[in-house]
């Protein structure tokens, strides 16, 4: 098909794609889509029906779709990728391959070719799902409606009053209805798969909180099942107890029922979630039936029986004496009762913590949670304001104590002297088994038909048992395959098409069993609500951190929440954590505390994103931001590197040397230059995170910078100038010495003295470090090495092609990390010393970077020795004025030394090796031809060296020589040579001379020698201001 004229009249749709509606917009069927509009992945052609090449005004560019934003797959259809920017803008032309994401069909192995449909395997089977009212709104409210609503409701109304009570109602609603509203806000920014309450935390705030949160959240909930099967065994004892049968007695009677309790439920919930939920709303309907039968009891006419048991119906006067506090007991207060009812209000995570067996999360949590809230919270206050209006405090349930026409008004105490019954010998006694203070079973005893309530409390507490025991170990399972901590890995496994937690059902059930045993309600109710404030704490936290951080990626579909209601709440739970019980809040915020610790210090492999990770970056930018207000002084400067390594594991002890003396303190930037022209293969080399995960490995903190550049010199450039941001910018270039500069190519050794012209210029300081046995420990073999240094070459002529990455559905990407070798810099140095040579005063960087060095406990027991030229005749005065000065600058510099025989002229054997040395570098011209042809050298040949550039230079050339003899007397033994390095004139001194003197200044000795020259402005101050 030949290309239309750019003037033509055409029609453009001709050239489209051939492609239907429905596969541009993303909803054709998987078998059309894959006929009509195959993957991207070739990097070379589209494949469709209309043609086999690219022509016209057809393009690779694909139209959105859900696969190029998905990390999973549909069974039995091939995932589509989206094209890479290499395929739309690259040169089809270009040999080159960038590196491509590999596509994989569900169950295929790398590398195997798709095979037919009838060949296929039948697709897994589809795991049970539920929808918000089954899934969330029903097992919330079920959870909620446990043991307390039954057995300890009325007996709190009786203690605190219905006022507060009904405060008490309030106020653990309203803790609760902000963590939904902040739980629906986590739930619905992205798909929520399982793990519940931890997984909304970790994946909010990071495996550091949420992975604590997580252990404590399931324990809560396994606790929490002992709870609920004892206020089942108390129920099933007393009325075992109403017919005369004991096993042992009361308390054992309740062990020995819990025990058998929860090993049913142990094996409902181990059947599946299908029988579990079936389970559920059975409980659920029988709990409807008991609600129905409690308010038809109230509304009935009192019988003498429950006269006597203190019911009389609803009585304004009941009401207003019931409205009122009557603590009882030495614990008995508002936050005792608090901590005793707030149990009953934490059953709305249940739905949450089953998210990875719901069919949408993001609907059905935020729907169904807030509904069971609103529900529930109305059932706790009808229920509180009717019992105190019909049942009183006292009774004796005795039908003699009838008020006899005899007995003396004035003797008979109470509310119920009103009506016709006078309890005020038990009230006096203290011995009235009834009433709402002293009989648990009240809601029983009014309700029109008992058994049907007795119904509800096995229904209630069975059901928020088995939600319980369901939710600890999915929550605990996450947690267990993200592989925080050591030793759970064993509870992860998972069996099942529902991949039940079948281990974590045995550990669950032994926690529950253990805390069984305690056997009484009052006492492990207070020790799960401190557990479950921290949880709600960290949940209203997380939504305001998610919140405050401003990242573009908090697009909760959820609105109707305030990041500033989520922050009051997260307060009002710690502090209600100690008001309820001290210790057991202290216990709760240290195990938190503790794990944190574990956490940050073992830096589990993870990201996900989390709000940690952007308040990180807000922090960052706004103090790089700030610091712009703030001028540089002297007294806050730090040497700030830019370390020129290539690939940083090339170079390993040019890193830890300048780790040395900038870690903890300021920065450190390690460069590389990939000169292989801008393919796609060179930009990975550059750029590939590997370099980042060995730095990481390592346990460097510095930064890594790689670019593309056309030659090494102009790569080095873009990085002197450009790297950095804001005040947070290199001022120092370390770079190794480049000890082949005599057998390479002369194009590259002008290009690295360059450099060194280049960063003085751009007033860097400049250190080059040269050790005995070299700096590159890279393989001979590697390809990308920067020139400019030992082994280096002008070019990559040769690079490996990139390799595939691949992709799973966690988007982890493999990388396969260099060797880490042990450098001298790694080790201790003992009593050595580090020779610290003063030539010249460069602002103060030749002798900051040794007081750093012994900052370092490897170098702390070095003596740092300085060495300082100068007259005989004066040697005494200057060390004093040396020392005085090194004094002030409070270094602890005590060792300085005088040499006046650096002036001395050197033995004629070193020179004649320097000039052997620079010999192919030197033209051949007499001293008058010199002087008349140099113009034309400096254009033609500025590397050579003219005759009239030696004689020049000569002072300094023999200065340099000496100064190596000077070295090698001196400091033959010490662990570290520092040295001002000289600086070459532009115009006056060769490149190749320049390097020559590097070379031989440094020459032969056997401990590093760092040689440093600042930019000649002030790094140290004696001043205070």
């Amino acid at each position: 098909m030949e290309l239309p004229a750019a003037n033509d009249n055409v029609n453009l749709s001709k050239y489209r794609p051939n492609l239907p509606l429905s596969v541009l917009n993303g909803t054709a069927p998987s078998e059309r889509f894959d006929e009509s509009y195959r993957h991207y992945g070739d990097g070379g052609s589209i494949t469709s029906r209309a043609s086999g090449a690219m022509t016209g005004y057809e393009t690779l560019d694909a139209p959105p779709h859900y696969d190029f934003y998905a990390n999973s797959q549909a069974w039995g259809r091939r995932r589509r990728s989206r094209p890479s920017l290499y395929q739309l803008h690259g040169n089809p032309e270009d040999d080159s391959r960038p590196p491509m994401y590999e596509e994989t069909t569900a169950g295929q192995m790398e590398g195997d070719t798709s095979e037919d449909d009838e060949d296929q395997k039948d697709p897994p089977p589809e795991p049970t799902r539920f929808g918000w009212v089954q899934g969330v709104m029903i097992r919330c409210m079920l959870n909620i409606w446990g043991v307390i609503l039954y057995l300890r409701l009325s007996w709190i109304t009786a203690q605190a009053g219905i006022g507060l009570t009904w405060l008490i109602i309030l106020l653990s609603s309203t803790i609760t209805g902000i963590t939904g509203l902040s739980t629906s806000a986590i739930a619905t920014n992205g798909r929520v798969k399982g793990g519940g309450t931890y997984f909304l935390i970790s994946r909010s705030l990071g495996p550091e909180l949420g992975g604590s949160i997580g252990l404590i959240f399931a324990f809560a909930n396994a606790v929490a099942v002992a709870m609920h099967t004892v206020g089942f065994a108390e129920t099933v004892t007393d009325l075992m107890r109403e017919h005369e049968a004991v096993m042992v007695d009361r308390t054992n009677d309740i062990r020995i029922i819990g025990i058998i309790t929860v090993t049913c439920l142990l094996g409902i919930s181990m059947a599946g979630m299908a029988w579990e939920s079936k389970a559920q709303v059975l409980f659920f309907l029988v709990i409807m039936v008991s609600f129905a039968s409690y308010i038809v009891g109230t509304i009935m006419p009192a019988s003498l029986e429950k006269q006597a048991k203190g019911f009389f119906s609803y009585k304004a006067e009941i009401f207003a004496v019931n409205f009122v506090p009557n603590w009882r007991g030495k614990e008995s207060s508002f936050f005792g009762m608090f901590s005793i009812f707030f149990p009953s209000a934490t059953g709305i995570l249940a739905g949450a913590n089953i998210s990875g067996d719901l069919k949408n999360p993001a609907v059905a949590i935020p729907r169904g949670t807030l509904l069971a809230i609103f529900f529930t919270t109305m059932s706790y206050l009808i229920i509180t304001a009717t019992v105190g209006s019909c049942v009183v405090r006292d009774a004796s349930g005795s039908l003699n104590d009838t008020l006899s026409a005899s007995t003396p008004i004035e003797s008979c105490v109470g509310l119920p002297c009103q009506y016709g019954w006078d309890f005020s010998e038990c009230f006096k006694n203290g011995t009235c088994v009834y009433g709402i203070s002293n009989y648990y079973q009240t809601l029983s005893m009014v309700s029109a038909f008992a058994p049907l309530i007795t119904a509800g409390i096995f229904g209630a507490t069975l059901s928020s048992a088995l939600a319980c025991l369901v939710s600890a170990p999915k929550v605990f399972q996450c947690l267990c395959k993200d592989h925080l901590y050591p030793l759970i890995g064993f509870f992860g496994k998972g069996y099942g098409k529902n991949d039940e937690p079948l281990r974590a059902y045995f550990l669950t059930y032994i926690i529950a069993a253990c805390f069984i045993i305690i056997a009484e309600l009052n006492t492990i109710a207070p020790i799960i609500s401190n557990f479950y404030l921290c949880s709600y704490s960290l949940i209203n936290f997380s939504c305001f951190h998610a919140s405050i951080t401003n990242s573009p990626g908090w697009r909760p579909s959820f609105r109707f929440y305030s990041k500033w209601l989520s922050l009051l709440c997260a307060v009002v739970c710690v502090v209600i954590m100690f008001l309820l019980t001290w210790w057991a809040a202290l216990i709760a915020i240290g195990v938190v505390l503790f794990f944190l610790g574990y956490t940050l210090y073992k830096k589990p492999d993870v990201n996900w994103g989390s709000s940690v990770q952007a308040s990180s970056y807000n922090l960052a930018l706004n103090h790089c931001v700030g610091l712009n207000l703030v001028e540089d002084h002297v007294k806050n400067y730090r040497p700030q590197c830019l370390v020129l390594t290539g690939p940083p594991s090339s170079r390993p002890a040019l890193l830890d040397l300048v780790n040395c003396f900038t870690k903890n303190l300021s920065l450190m930037m390690c460069g590389n230059v990939a000169t292989a022209g801008s393919s796609p293969s060179a930009l990975e080399k550059a750029s590939s995170n590997s370099h980042v995960y060995w730095l990481n490995q390592r346990k460097m903190k510095s930064f890594y910078r790689g670019v593309v550049a056309s030659d090494f010199r102009c790569g080095v450039n873009m990085l002197l100038q450009g790297a950095g941001l804001g005040r947070i910018k290199p001022n120092v270039l370390l770079m190794g010495f480049k000890k082949d500069w005599r057998s390479d190519s002369t194009q590259v050794s002008n290009n690295y003295v360059e450099i060194l012209h280049d960063a003085f210029d751009l007033q860097y300081g400049v250190c080059v470090l040269r050790m005995k046995e070299g700096l590159d420990v890279s393989n001979s073999s590697q390809s990308h090495v920067n020139q400019g240094f030992e082994g280096g070459r002008e070019s990559i002529s040769t690079i490996s092609p990139s390799p595939i990455i691949r992709t799973s559905t966690t988007s982890s990407v493999a990388v396969e990390l260099e060797p880490q070798p042990t450098t001298v810099f790694q080790k201790k140095q003992g009593k050595k010393t580090i020779d610290v040579y003063w030539l010249s005063d460069d602002g103060g960087l030749t002798l900051l970077l040794p007081y750093l060095l012994t900052r370092r406990k490897r170098w702390a027991r070095c003596k740092v020795r300085v060495f300082v030229g100068g007259e005989t005749d004066k040697r005494e005065e200057q060390k004093e004025e040396v020392l005085s000065l090194i004094k002030k600058f409070r270094l602890g510099f005590q060792d300085v030394e005088v040499l006046p025989d650096i002036y001395q002229n050197p033995q004629p054997v070193n020179v004649h090796h320097f000039e052997s040395m620079i010999s192919r570098f030197r033209l051949d011209q007499s001293p008058k031809q010199d002087s008349d042809a140099d113009p034309p050298r400096q254009q033609e040949a500025p590397w050579m060296i003219t005759h009239q550039d030696f004689e020049r230079n000569m002072a300094k050339t023999l200065r340099q020589i000496r100064l190596n003899e000077v070295l090698l007397d001196y400091s033959r033994d010490a662990a570290l040579v520092v040295i001002t390095m000289p600086v070459g004139r532009r115009g006056v001194c060769p490149n190749a001379l320049y390097l020559a003197w590097l070379d031989i200044l440094s020459r032969d000795l056997r401990p590093p020698v760092l040689m440093v020259r600042g930019n000649q402005e002030s790094v140290l101050t004696f001043y205070c201001q």
